[in-house]
C-alpha cells in the first residue's frame, strides 16, 4: 500500500538561534497579538468606576504630589519651567518605560496557565505588553500637551526646539529597553521569585536617580555621574530640552541610552528564548 503524504497547517520547531524573535511567525500570529493587546488595555481599570478615566487621574495626581512636596516644600529647582509641566514631562516618560519592564517581569509566572495549554510565539505576550503601554503613554502625552498648550497661550516661554524630532526614537528606547529588561527578569523570576518584589522596589527608587524629580544642572557636580550611568537619564533630559529648550541635551548620552537598549533587549532576548524551552518544567 503506498503511503500516504501528510501535510501540516503548521510545523513547530526549536528556535535555531537564542537571537531569533520569529518576527515572521509573530506576524502571522498578529490577531492573537491584537487580542493581548485588547486584554491588557482593557483589563487593566476593568470593574472600576472612573474606568478609562484613571489613565489621565494617575498621572495627574502623580503630579500633583511631586509638584507640592518637592516644587512646594522643598523648593527644588525645576530649570524655571512651571513645577507642574516640569513634573509631569517627567512623569510621562518614566510611566512608560517603568510600566513596560514591570509588567514584562512577570511574563511567564503570569501566563504559565495559558503557556502550558496552547502554542503561540511566547515572545507575542511582552511584545503586547509595550504595545498597550504605548497607548496608555500616548494617553498621558496627550494630557502633557494640553498643559503645555494651556502655558503656551498664556505667553510663557516655553522653547520647543528641532530635539523633538527625536521623540519617536525616544518611544523606541524607552519601549525596548523596557522589553529586554522585563524579558531578562521574567527568565530569572521563573527560579527566582524574589525578584518580582526586588524590581517592583527598584523601580520606584530608580525615578529619584533620573532627572524627574530634578533637572541633570541641579544635580551637584560629584553626583551627576552617578546619575549619568542610568541609561534613563538621557532619554528624560532630551524628552524635556525637546519640549522647554532648557535642561541638557547631548549626543553622547543619547548614544549611551541606544546602546544600552540594544545590549539589554539582545541579553533579554537570549535568555527569554533559552528560558521558554524548559520553563514549564520549573514553574
Amino acid at each position: 500500500m503506498q503511503e500516504q503524504e501528510h501535510h501540516f497547517a503548521n510545523s513547530i520547531k526549536p528556535h535555531d538561534s537564542l537571537f531569533d524573535l520569529r518576527l515572521g511567525e509573530i506576524w502571522r500570529y498578529r490577531d492573537l497579538l491584537v487580542l493581548f493587546v485588547q486584554r491588557d488595555f482593557v483589563a487593566k481599570y476593568k470593574q472600576t468606576i472612573l474606568g478609562p478615566l484613571w489613565f489621565f487621574i494617575q498621572p495627574i495626581f502623580q503630579t500633583i504630589t511631586l509638584a507640592v512636596v518637592f516644587g512646594g516644600m522643598a523648593k527644588l529647582s525645576t530649570d524655571g519651567i512651571p513645577p507642574i509641566l516640569f513634573y509631569l514631562a517627567g512623569v510621562t516618560a518614566w510611566n512608560y518605560f517603568s510600566n513596560c519592564l514591570r509588567t514584562t517581569s512577570n511574563t511567564f509566572t503570569a501566563n504559565a496557565g495559558l503557556f502550558g495549554k496552547v502554542y503561540f510565539p511566547r515572545a507575542i505576550t511582552p511584545l503586547s505588553i509595550i504595545v498597550s503601554n504605548l497607548i496608555q503613554f500616548g494617553i498621558g502625552l496627550f494630557l502633557f500637551l494640553l498643559i503645555y498648550g494651556y502655558y503656551l497661550a498664556i505667553g510663557y516661554p516655553l522653547k520647543p526646539n528641532s530635539t523633538l524630532l527625536l521623540l519617536p526614537l525616544l518611544v523606541v528606547i524607552m519601549g525596548f529597553m523596557g522589553l529586554g529588561l522585563g524579558m531578562l527578569v521574567s527568565a530569572l523570576t521563573t527560579k527566582y521569585r524574589d525578584l518580582q518584589f526586588l524590581v517592583e522596589f527598584g523601580v520606584q527608587l530608580l525615578m529619584y536617580a533620573t532627572p524627574v524629580i530634578l533637572p541633570l544642572s541641579a544635580i551637584p557636580a560629584k553626583y551627576q555621574p552617578l546619575m549619568l550611568l542610568n541609561p534613563m537619564t538621557g532619554v528624560i533630559e532630551t524628552f524635556k530640552y525637546g519640549f522647554f529648550g532648557t535642561g541638557t541635551f547631548s549626543w553622547a548620552l543619547m548614544g549611551y541610552s541606544a546602546g544600552f537598549t540594544v545590549v539589554a533587549f539582545l541579553l533579554g532576548l537570549v535568555v527569554f528564548n533559552y528560558t521558554e524551552k524548559n520553563f514549564m518544567d520549573v514553574v
